[in-house]
């Protein structure tokens, strides 16, 4: 099904694109760095993200199957368009050692089981959680924000070998982090066009 395209959005990433020359990038890097930018309208992230073109193809041909997505928080879950995802933080408690978050990862991945696109854009501890867990994803959009954890989180992330989006900077948040998801799931699966 194909998505239609409101005008705003239309001239807003047209003025993206004066501003941003993203012409030399593969497209789902360039699907994802644009969407990003254009929810946070901060220039900044182009050379902030990091990802990999190839774990991009394999993380949108994963999704466009079915795999199932996950958000750390509601809020992420909320601006993923066009997909339900899983987001088990209203059942999970905090405890010695644990935080609701981390909880919920792990409820999350009872549910899931391997294979899921996972979309953390809150919280340090969810991505922390998830690292510690073999979760064996099909991708992770690791984007939490803070002042503590989130750019070390994204560092782990980034060291672990798992198919990633991170960035190296403390910022990110749920609008980011879906908007990485929803890059994906708007880019057509004959990757042969962009928005």
């Amino acid at each position: 099904m194909n998505r239609v395209v409101h005008p705003i959005e239309q001239e807003s990433f047209r003025r993206l694109r004066a501003r941003l020359d993203t012409s030399h990038l593969a497209p789902l890097t360039r699907a994802v760095v644009e969407r990003v930018v254009h929810s946070s309208a901060d220039l900044e992230y182009a050379s902030d993200l990091v990802m990999a073109e190839q774990e991009l193809v394999t993380a949108h041909a994963a999704l466009h199957a079915g795999a199932p997505v996950v958000a750390d928080v509601e809020m992420v879950a909320a601006g993923i368009t066009r997909r339900e995802s899983v987001c088990r933080l209203r059942d999970a408690r905090s405890g010695p050692g644990m935080t609701r978050s981390a909880h919920a990862v792990r409820l999350a991945y009872e549910d899931v089981g391997p294979g899921a696109l996972w979309v953390i854009g809150c919280a340090p501890t969810a991505l922390e959680e998830l690292l510690k867990l073999d979760a064996s994803p099909a991708l992770v959009i690791g984007l939490p924000v803070g002042f503590v954890g989130a750019a070390e989180s994204k560092a782990a992330l980034r060291e672990s070998g798992l198919s990633a989006v991170s960035n190296v900077s403390e910022k990110g948040g749920s609008a980011v982090a879906a908007a990485a998801l929803n890059a994906l799931l708007y880019h057509p699966t004959s990757l042969e066009e962009n928005l």
